[in-house]
């Protein structure tokens, strides 16, 4: 690992962890049902509580889940150049995939026993494929790169004709309506054993999002393996340049693309969530950079920071305490709640996890799951130490 952090990844990742939950917190809040996610706006006449719902999930919906994906991927590429550092680029590939094989294992307790929706299993597949990718040449990577992209094209339209011809046939959709009604008693009135059990036999229902987008996640650590490689975040001023032109980009052209979701289209918010999504993430990353470069945000940043420090943790707690604060096992306020109440139990497991972050990294140096994960990751290195020492 890097002898020093870089600030501005630490502040990114705190800001994509309670940005995913930006996201997540409808499904909890209805109850595992994700329509709202994508199809709140299917008429042209919306209630306020829908406005206030499309409008937040304008910001959140797919780009901090991207700009967590690119992190990942400059992760990789920061770890493997420190490797290269040590003279350890022969072990580098192999014991960076058995930590992504912990958090694959990681990944399915967290979709077994907390969230269905959970993205840690498709980030280990995805991290190992990249890992053995970047020991190809370089033209092999991109002829990868473009297939994958075609690949994820294609998913994409053909699933968002699906869910078109499915909400424009009024007996389709009433179908597919009831199945998120049934799902959401599971929620309700279900033990908390029962939905163990529902996640468990319908699981391969339940990972299908987390399968279809291995392509677009390979793809976006690719681009975080990019951001590294070509120094953009250099104190230099062709680095301010660039930074500079891809905020426009990223802000300039992603916000109106990502403004399709406001239509009653449910496949432009298909398009949105998992196309254009990205490129405004890529605007968020670079107006943070932009913001920290100009002291605009000191105290708000430093907490983010302490929640990108403990990002592993922090992702899996707010997921546990939003399932106690939703679920009929818990405080039951799964379906009761409207919009602002929604962002105001939001904003509320936000200061709780702010509030976590700062008091436990005064007596540590990185969350509790990270220290858990980290020391089995370096189990193989120990393992080879004690092997020369012996030999």
């Amino acid at each position: 690992m890097m002898s020093k952090r870089i600030e501005i990844l630490d502040i990114a990742r705190g800001a994509a962890i309670l940005g995913t939950l930006g996201t997540n917190i409808w499904i909890f809040a209805h109850l595992g049902n994700y329509e709202s996610l994508f199809f709140e706006g299917t008429e042209w006449t919306y209630s306020l509580d829908a406005i206030v719902s499309m409008i937040f999930l304008f910001f959140m919906n797919g780009k901090f889940l991207g700009l967590l994906t690119i992190l990942f991927g400059m992760g990789l590429e920061l770890k493997r150049q420190s490797y290269i550092r040590r003279n350890q680029e022969n072990i580098w590939p192999w014991i960076y995939i058995w930590g992504m094989l912990l958090l694959f294992a990681d990944g399915f307790l967290h979709f077994l026993f907390v969230f269905e929706y959970d993205v840690l299993m498709s980030y280990a597949i995805s991290g190992i494929i990249v890992a053995l990718l970047l020991r190809c040449q370089t033209k092999i990577i991109k002829r990868v790169a473009i297939s994958l992209g075609l690949i994820h094209l294609i998913l994409v339209i053909l699933f968002s004709i699906l869910i078109e011809v499915i909400f424009r046939a009024d007996d389709l959709r009433q179908e597919f309506l009831r199945s998120l009604q049934e799902i959401s008693l599971i929620y309700l009135q279900g033990t908390y054993l029962d939905q163990i059990i529902f996640r468990f036999e319908d699981f391969w229902v339940h990972r299908a999002e987390a399968i279809a987008i291995i392509p677009m996640n390979i793809l976006l650590f690719l681009f975080g393996v990019y951001l590294v490689r070509s120094r953009v975040l250099e104190k230099s001023e062709e680095g301010r340049q660039r930074r500079k032109k891809m905020m426009l980009w990223g802000l300039g052209v992603g916000i109106p693309l990502n403004a399709l979701s406001l239509l009653p289209f449910p496949s432009l918010a298909i398009f949105v969530r998992y196309i254009f999504a990205p490129l405004m993430a890529i605007g968020y990353f670079m107006f943070f950079n932009w913001l920290l470069e100009r002291n605009a945000a000191g105290f708000f940043f430093q907490r983010l920071s302490e929640v990108g420090r403990t990002a592993l943790s922090c992702y899996m707690l707010q997921n546990v305490v939003a399932s106690i604060l939703f679920y009929g096992w818990g405080f039951a306020l799964g379906g009761t709640l409207h919009s602002i109440e929604i962002i105001g139990v939001w904003l509320l497991i936000c200061f709780l996890m702010l509030l976590f972050a700062h008091f436990w990294l005064k007596k540590f140096t990185t969350g509790p799951f990270e220290l858990i994960w980290r020391s089995l990751t370096n189990l193989p290195l120990k393992f080879l130490k004690e092997s020369k020492k012996a030999a």
